[in-house]
């Protein structure tokens, strides 16, 4: 599958953050890449225009002879390019399943949990990659291939249990809560996923150990918790918290085998860099050059991302679960301790909001202020019986619903942190008021 460099990889879907990153990999390693989506503009095709992987619209027509198809988990078997490849009598790969397969030939770390996945990838593969000859996929659409790479980290989703399909040799588990209530029937539904994981990893896991159920995994391999608790193996100690980030001391197994900064704010980023330095000490790496390489941590795209407009920090995040939110939110507190904090939040997919409206109105009134935009769909779902101003009737701390043609109420706020948050388009928002801002400024001028 992989030594062919005649062979031309046609990705259906390759603006998917997942298909991106391996479009990447597959690019870097001196493969012949190209791809097929939408016609609307995602954040992940820049990097692929950058190293001018062809991009083309979905048609039938893309598929001719001789490619290899790897076809994205969110188009079914019915999608025109789909049928015409196996029309053709072409190799249809699923994009897990082929991964699967990839990561084989390396040190593998698959890095899951149902928040924090991406962070703690991006982390890991920074840290890495500054050490060893690394390869990485990260679910921000970021991906490298290194042609030495003798350490594999990606980032591996629970949905529809695709993560099912790899068989790592770590696996770092940053939580287990519930999401996806479009597919699993119940938290207990989740860990069943989760534990059927923890048996396909080969070497060890690397869980988070406040975390209820991943305390309940059973496998035959090592399981490291990590964490700030006297039963956790690696432990966070003497950390301090600042608006540069946040600085620790980490011990195992009573002795302290480092000091640490991580330039990344709230506890869940200290919780990452935790599981992210128990995989390099478990694999011999120097500490001290993991230390350095942290310390250098510039973060994932749509991960606390922040820029300066006028007098306001705008904060753009991909946080769209209570969960996230919640984490989200503690950053900005630990960063900006004096500043206003307000929260402009889309949510994402009708049945999560509803299966988590409650926890979402505790967790967006942790803000200042918030603002709400309509509810963004998918393409599994188009619609649903619940409405925006639901959520925001639960809100104590604001809720009102604003428009992409209409941001103008956020600008009652000066001098604050307004934080943009979702896994849609709620960045049309962003991009819609840092006009008016930029423009209002002007005109103040």
């Amino acid at each position: 599958m992989f030594n062919n460099k005649e062979t031309i990889y046609h990705f259906i879907g390759i603006k998917g953050s997942g298909m991106s990153s391996l479009a990447l990999v597959l690019h870097e390693k001196g493969f012949q890449v190209q791809g097929s989506d939408v016609e609307e503009y995602f954040f992940t095709q820049r990097d692929l225009e950058k190293v001018g992987i062809p991009l083309f619209i979905f048609n039938a027509e893309n598929i001719v002879a001789g490619l290899t198809v790897i076809a994205g988990n969110a188009f079914p078997d019915s999608h025109p390019e789909v049928v015409r490849a196996k029309e053709l009598g072409l190799e249809v790969i699923r994009y897990h399943d082929f991964l699967g397969h990839l990561i084989q030939n390396y040190t593998s770390i698959g890095v899951t949990g149902s928040h924090g996945k991406t962070s703690t990838t991006g982390l890991l593969a920074h840290v890495l990659s500054g050490i060893k000859p690394t390869s990485f996929l990260i679910g921000d659409g970021t991906g490298h291939g290194d042609e030495l790479a003798e350490f594999f980290a990606f980032e591996a989703c629970e949905y529809r249990r695709h993560f099912l399909a790899y068989s790592p040799n770590y696996a770092i588990m940053t939580n287990i809560d519930f999401d996806h209530p479009d597919y699993y029937e119940s938290i207990e539904d989740v860990f069943s996923a989760f534990q059927s994981m923890a048996n396909n990893v080969n070497k060890g896991i690397v869980a988070f150990g406040d975390d209820v159920y991943l305390r309940q995994l059973k496998v035959d391999i090592p399981v490291y918790y990590y964490g700030v608790e006297d039963n956790d193996d690696f432990k966070a100690t003497n950390i301090e918290r600042s608006t540069q980030g946040s600085s620790f001391d980490v011990v195992f197994k009573n002795e302290t085998i480092g000091r640490f900064l991580v330039p990344a704010y709230g506890q869940h980023n200290i919780n990452n860099a935790l599981s992210v330095i128990a995989v390099c000490y478990l694999e011999g790496l120097s500490m001290e050059a993991v230390a350095t390489e942290m310390a250098t941590f510039k973060g994932v795209k749509r991960r606390f991302s922040e820029k300066i407009v006028a007098d306001m920090t705008i904060v753009d995040d991909y946080a769209h679960h209570p969960a996230e939110i919640r984490a989200t939110i503690d950053a900005a507190r630990q960063k900006y301790p004096t500043k206003e904090i307000i929260a402009v939040f889309q949510p994402h997919t009708f049945t999560r909001t509803i299966a988590l409206m409650d926890e979402f109105a505790e967790a967006l009134d942790l803000a200042d202020n918030v603002y709400l935009c309509d509810i963004f769909g998918s393409a599994r779902e188009s619609k649903g019986s619940v409405r925006i101003e639901d959520l925001g009737n639960k809100i104590q701390k604001g809720g009102q619903v604003i428009k992409e043609e209409n941001v103008s109420p956020l600008l009652d706020h000066k001098d604050a942190v307004m934080i943009f948050m979702g896994a849609g388009d709620v960045q049309k928002f962003e991009h819609a008021y840092e006009t008016l801002l930029s423009n209002t400024t002007r005109n103040v001028l």
